[in-house]
């Protein structure tokens, strides 16, 4: 058989079959977090989304180098190109180094996607590592006559750009519209004299006095725009071409659309796909401080906010991502989270059950069909919900020729089998996990048979079937057998 997958390419605005651009090598590029706080909901859905297409191309052979970047620089508030740098604010009102803030927030960033069983990348390049490749790039633009100097700052031109350059393809803005926009700006804006024009953004800005994060440049001393980094470390580390350049719809504008002006201003070509998550709401509405609705990561996990009702898995968040497509608005409420729960125990019960499975000479399951089905979800744009449905439906066969409702050969039982694992583990990344409480419960049930052991040996036959009933009737199933007892929650 032969797959082929196809993803729905930003810049193109349609579905396109992937053909890496030297086979079987791929590239691939995720704009990570600016390290200042701890991991957030919206943090996750990125992460996953290119974690199972970097696991899908590792599974159709291709050779991956992933890059996804910490941003510990550069970054203002308000996403904007005057005030203080994100970290360096949260550095001196603590009166610590900006890179122990950058280190605490990488460090929980880490933790909270090892949980979920996030792969990590190739290379995971900090910006702040990276300067002196900022400064060349910059210099690159600035000889190439697409930026300028204005008191110790650079600043990209885009107009100047767009004469022979279409600077909002990505977006589809349009710089007519964008130049109308920019109104009040001009005046009203700290700063704002230093720019041509008020669509001009930042490639180095010149440190005021109280700016603690800050290098020595041909311009001054002072520190990159938030756009430059990703450009410069894409580059080097995968090249002046590369593949996959992903990241959320937050990022399109103006943040991938001023990617793509550098690159190509300087030489440098664009990623051929660019893919973009949607974001996450919460009871239908977007996450917000002044609505008091963001929810972290390990919040989710220790049930310990307001809007939760109970704790919930590092795998049940995850299964939960993957019920809906990475392109499509994710609506978060504890009833989505209880239904992925439910559903995502239903996956791990199925798999725990594969072993019961014997061959016959019989077959009553059309498994090719069913493989080539799920391949061809995974190969239309990664159509997780579909592939998810794919899984439920063998997960009730495995349970049918557990039972023996159901008769499977050798053949299709391998076929079936290999496929399962390999799309439930290895592709969507989905892991067994016990809960915080199966210890415990290991302690107590060792007790209760102790117990019924006891009651059978004295031939106390009433409370040894009282107490298995009494388990069945909790969800928990006795098995005897010459080995000893053991159970098992059903």
């Amino acid at each position: 058989m032969s797959f082929r997958l196809h993803l729905y390419n930003t810049v193109s605005k349609k579905s396109e079959e992937f053909q890496p651009l030297d086979p079987p090598f791929v590239g691939m590029y995720l704009c990570g977090p600016t390290v200042y706080g701890d991991p957030h909901l919206g943090h996750s859905r990125g992460a996953v989304m290119m974690d199972v297409l970097f696991r899908y191309l590792n599974h159709l052979d291709y050779k991956v180098r992933y890059v996804r970047n910490i941003t510990d620089v550069g970054h203002l508030l308000n996403d904007a190109d005057e005030g203080e740098d994100k970290i360096g604010k949260i550095a001196k009102a603590n009166k610590i180094e900006p890179m122990e803030v950058a280190q605490q927030y990488t460090n929980a960033y880490h933790q909270a996607l090892q949980k979920m069983n996030v792969l990590p990348p190739s290379i995971e390049p900090r910006a702040s590592g990276h300067i002196i490749e900022q400064i060349e790039m910059v210099q690159e633009i600035v000889d190439a006559g697409f930026a300028y100097e204005s008191n110790g700052s650079v600043y990209f031109d885009v107009l100047k750009y767009s004469e022979s350059n279409d600077y909002g393809k990505l977006s589809g803005r349009k710089i007519e519209d964008l130049i109308a926009g920019a109104g009040e700006e001009r005046r009203t804006l700290e700063g704002q004299s230093e720019k041509k024009n008020p669509n001009d953004f930042a490639l180095w800005k010149k440190a005021t006095p109280e700016h603690i994060m800050k290098w020595n440049s041909p311009w001054s001393e002072g520190f990159p725009g938030w756009h430059i980094e990703c450009s410069a470390m894409s580059d080097k580390y995968l090249g002046d071409n590369f593949d996959i350049h992903a990241g959320g719809m937050d990022l399109l504008f103006p943040h991938h659309e001023s990617e793509i002006a550098q690159s190509h201003s300087c030489g440098r070509s664009t990623p051929k796909y660019w893919l973009h998550n949607n974001m996450i709401t919460i009871n239908g509405q977007k996450m917000a401080k002044s609505l008091n609705n963001g929810v972290l990561i390990e919040e989710l996990f220790s049930g310990n906010h307001h809007l939760l009702e109970q704790a919930y898995s590092p795998m049940t968040l995850r299964f939960f991502l993957l019920q809906a497509h990475y392109r499509s608005t994710l609506d978060f409420s504890n009833e989505a989270l209880r239904a992925a729960e439910k559903g995502y125990k239903r996956l791990m019960n199925a798999a725990s059950k594969i072993e019961e499975i014997v061959a016959s000479d019989q077959n009553d399951l059309d498994i090719i069909s069913w493989k080539e089905k799920i391949y061809e979800q995974m190969d239309t744009d990664m159509a997780t919900p579909q592939m998810v449905a794919s899984l439920f439906e063998a997960a009730k066969w495995i349970n049918e020729l557990s039972a023996k409702k159901l008769k499977i050969d050798q053949k299709n039982k391998d076929i079936l089998v290999a496929t399962f694992v390999s799309f439930l583990f290895d592709i969507l990344g989905l892991e067994a996990e016990s809960d915080g409480n199966s210890e415990a419960l290991d302690g107590v049930m060792n007790l209760v048979l102790d117990i019924r052991k006891s009651a059978k040996s004295n031939k106390d036959w009433g409370t040894a079937d009282k107490i298995r009933d009494g388990l069945k009737d909790a969800g928990i199933e006795v098995m005897d057998s010459r080995e000893g007892t053991t159970y098992k929650l059903n």
